[in-house]
């Protein structure tokens, strides 16, 4: 276990999934490893947790790594007025985790998504940071066509 890895024990496991699954793909912006799969079981086994707890991190790494196209032209679109190349790359990673979850968790509702999205980053972001994210989030929500406060199915 790395003490260093440790998440917030007070989150809750969907939280705590969420943060490990932005803090993975954050690692793997910066440095994508030649084995995905190895990788990320090796990060997940820093965390002293086993593997099954971590399930809702390993779906979202996965689906989003696959849909990484998808969701980059998401981002680039809502983000206006902004090179995407200047995003801050903490912000780029808890961007791309909760616009996967918007467009293809619809059993989450969107509020649920972002609040969890903002709380994530008030221990890996500034507070311009999360004033960015909301923004971001919050249009995202208005092109969406799904409700705000339910699941979509």
């Amino acid at each position: 276990m790395d003490e260093d890895l440790i998440i917030n024990p007070e989150w809750s496991q969907r939280r705590q999934n969420r943060a490990t699954a932005f803090r993975f793909i954050f690692q793997w912006e910066m440095n994508p490893p030649e084995d995905l799969n190895a990788e990320y079981a090796e990060f997940v086994s820093r965390l002293g947790r086993d593997e099954e707890f971590f399930s809702y991190a390993t779906e979202l790494v996965h689906g989003l790594i696959e849909k990484i196209e998808v969701i980059d032209s998401i981002i680039r679109e809502l983000v206006t007025n902004w090179e995407f190349s200047r995003i801050a790359k903490a912000d780029l990673a808890l961007l791309r985790v909760s616009l996967f979850e918007l467009k293809y968790r619809l059993d989450i509702p969107p509020v649920v998504i972002i609040d969890e999205t903002l709380e994530i980053s008030k221990e890996f972001s500034s507070e311009n940071s999360r004033k960015f994210l909301n923004g971001v989030l919050d249009k995202a929500l208005s092109v969406m066509p799904r409700p705000a406060r339910k699941p979509a199915i």
